[in-house]
């Protein structure tokens, strides 16, 4: 008898959590108990079910795979969090630079409009 395979098609939000602890190992080509040790250092923090299991994200899981990369480089775990923390500054300074870049834009064409009127 012919087994007969269906593929579905699942979207979600990247910061969803969906995978169980061994799902996101397996994922992140990690041993479970390494999850379990980067969420007590802080590196990582998964959702938590209901039932207080813990769902780990696509953005989790691609964090662990930066983890396991910078550790295969040399790094040890205090440096990777220095990296990261860092490397979360830059995002949130990027975000302030381009927010304040938008409103130097609309009060310089708020100008330009009143200097039209006057002119």
């Amino acid at each position: 008898m012919a087994t007969y395979r269906r593929r579905v098609k699942a979207t979600f939000d990247q910061d969803q959590g969906v995978f169980m602890i061994s799902v996101a190992a397996e994922l992140a080509e990690m041993h479970p108990q390494t999850l379990r040790m980067y969420e007590q250092r802080g590196l990582i923090a998964p959702k938590r079910s209901p039932k207080n299991t813990r769902l780990y994200s696509q953005r989790d899981v691609e964090r662990l795979r930066r983890i396991q990369q910078m550790t295969a480089e040399g790094l040890n775990l205090a440096g990777v969090e220095t990296v990261l923390s860092l490397e979360a500054q830059v995002g949130k300074l990027r975000a302030e630079n381009e927010r304040l870049r938008k409103r130097i834009e609309e009060l310089g064409q708020k100008k330009n409009r009143k200097n039209g009127e006057t002119g």
